[in-house]
């Protein structure tokens, strides 16, 4: 993978420090410069889940992905700067709080001192990794985020109004690892 071109694409001209802080900063910089799109499944065109076809598409080409293509991209530069990810299958909620099939959704786990979920696929959701273990809410730009024990599921909640306690589920994932042939 040519890093420098896809820090480059996203814009990013920080430290490289496999730490919590490089992770926050790349991920913010994912989310700020390659858009959630699914025009390839509109236009007919494959969808190749490989590092090489992911990195032509979104870094080469200049495109944007869904959540497959993101977020496996974003866990293969991920590899390369010395993280340890894996990608997880998820299940979306819908309006009623029911939850999709597995493999509706592709996130991340990042482990470092602690786990983190990880996700630049999801759209109107967080904006730096969030600790997985944390059972209080997390805040980011006065969002409130809480990830939910559901026996083996970790369910990500998100606060629907700051002056409300009321929470929307967003999706829930188990913390089983899975490669690209999984989720074809």
């Amino acid at each position: 993978m040519d890093i420098p071109a896809y820090l480059d694409r996203i814009n990013y001209r920080g430290p490289l420090n496999r730490d919590i802080g490089t992770l926050q900063h790349l991920h913010v910089a994912h989310l700020r410069a390659v858009p959630f799109e699914n025009l390839s499944i509109h236009a007919g065109e494959p969808i190749i889940l490989d590092d090489s076809a992911l990195f032509d598409k979104i870094v080469k080409r200049n495109r944007g992905g869904f959540c497959y293509e993101l977020n496996g991209l974003f866990a293969a530069l991920l590899r390369e700067l010395g993280y340890e990810v894996g990608m997880l299958s998820a299940q979306v909620a819908n309006a009623a709080g029911e939850f999709s099939a597995d493999f509706d959704h592709m996130t991340l786990v990042v482990a470092l001192d602690e786990r983190w979920l990880v996700d630049v696929g999801f759209g109107d959701s967080f904006v730096e990794p969030l600790r997985i273990e944390e059972r209080e809410v997390q805040v980011q730009d006065s969002q409130g985020y809480r990830l939910d024990r559901d026996d083996d599921y970790f369910v990500l909640t998100k606060r629907t109004d700051e002056g409300t306690n009321e929470w929307k589920s967003q999706y829930r994932c188990k913390l089983k690892t899975y490669s690209y042939s999984d989720y074809a």
